[in-house]
């Protein structure tokens, strides 16, 4: 077996996804780029080496369709030689990406693959890829009769199922930001980071966030439909304790242990195992439980032996029923903030994620990170890296 080890990692600061935010301007292509010339600047690696450019995207529609990956590398200044794919795992998308890589370098397929992701929300909003047609088709209404439900029903039903209070929800949320920003301003965020039209930090941080302010806002997702449909819900989820939108891009370079040697480079991390996993799709975002014992049996690994998860913060209740389910300690759970804070670009966060995991790892003096991350439709992608 050839071990796949990453050689670097980088990302751009996270803006806010709407007209306004500090990436509106920018096209997702030209975002994508910024990560992906990084590594070759930063590790100075030839990048007609380069077997493929795996990358995330989800909303693959409009500017962000026809395989982005191909044209971002291109705008990046890759050879045309370089081949490119994007995938869609949902949310997971870029996370995918880094499992792909990893697997085409451990079973020989390549040397050198670059795993990525991108998403400009302010561009093309959520949702836009479906354009208000029905994506599951008839056979899965049946199924799951009367009908799929949005995400953030999902993790209402998720806050009532695992008695989760509202202040809760908002004291983890207000956790996030103030990890968030000490991480910003202790420098713990300086080395992964690669500034794309000058925003210096992630955009969406709000250092004075407390679970008092978040106390004050509104319901994010009562309406009297959902409250007959589902009685069991007592309504918590609001904006500031769920994720917001965001434009962002992130990437990895992933080597055989012996291509990195032979170019001169350091492997920082490995990766160790990965797994996939399917759960409830009304639930939706609970696959992360399941997939976070495949991943750890896959290791031979325990809890007790991770020293700091990345949990993507999609919203609070599923970090907190992970938690619950799991019996992780929240002082190694998204050690440097979360999504609530630092950001969702929904497809260039799994390489985010790793990214920053990465850093901790390093900053910690840790030996294992894990990584998961909820997807629409009931999926879960987890990741474990050992440090190097």
């Amino acid at each position: 077996m050839n071990p796949a080890v990453i050689v670097d990692a980088v990302r751009t600061p996270v803006a806010k996804g709407k007209p306004g935010g500090a990436y509106a301007e920018i096209h997702p292509v030209d975002l994508h780029a910024a990560p992906l010339r990084a590594l070759v600047e930063r590790t100075g690696i030839d990048p007609a080496t380069i077997d493929d450019v795996i990358s995330g995207a989800v909303a693959q529609v409009g500017e962000q369709s026809g395989n982005t990956a191909r044209w971002g590398l291109l705008a990046a200044g890759y050879p045309e030689s370089v081949p490119g794919v994007t995938v869609d795992r949902q949310c997971g998308s870029s996370q995918q990406a880094l499992h792909f890589a990893a697997q085409g370098v451990i079973a020989g397929a390549y040397d050198v693959a670059v795993a990525s992701g991108v998403e400009s929300m302010s561009r093309i909003p959520m949702g836009t890829q479906f354009a208000g047609k029905d994506f599951a088709g008839p056979s899965v209404a049946q199924r799951y009769a009367p009908g799929l439900i949005p995400q953030g029903i999902s993790a209402e039903l998720i806050a009532a199922k695992w008695g989760l209070s509202r202040a809760q929800l908002d004291e983890y949320a207000a956790m996030s930001h103030q990890r968030a920003a000490t991480a910003w301003k202790d420098g713990l965020f300086d080395g992964e980071i690669v500034k794309v039209n000058d925003l210096a930090t992630d955009e969406a941080i709000r250092p004075d966030t407390t679970s008092d302010s978040l106390a004050g806002l509104r319901l994010a997702f009562q309406d009297d439909h959902w409250s007959q449909r589902f009685p069991e819900i007592d309504w918590k989820v609001t904006a500031g304790n769920s994720s917001p939108v965001n434009d962002g891009a992130a990437a990895l370079l992933v080597m055989s242990q012996a291509a990195a040697e032979a170019h001169g480079l350091r492997a920082r991390a490995r990766v160790h195992s990965f797994a996939v996993a399917g759960d409830d799709p009304l639930f939706m975002l609970t696959g992360i439980i399941p997939a976070t014992q495949k991943v750890l049996a896959r290791a031979g690994l325990t809890i007790a032996d991770i020293d700091a998860f990345e949990v993507n913060e999609a919203f609070a209740s599923v970090v907190l029923a992970w938690q619950a389910e799991t019996g992780a300690s929240l002082d190694k759970v998204n050690i440097n903030g979360g999504a609530i804070s630092i950001g969702h670009p929904l497809g260039g966060s799994g390489a985010r994620l790793a990214t920053t995991l990465l850093n901790v790892l390093e900053q910690r003096e840790g030996r294992y990170g894990l990584q998961v991350m909820c997807e629409a439709g009931g999926l879960a992608n987890a990741t474990i890296i050992e440090r190097i």
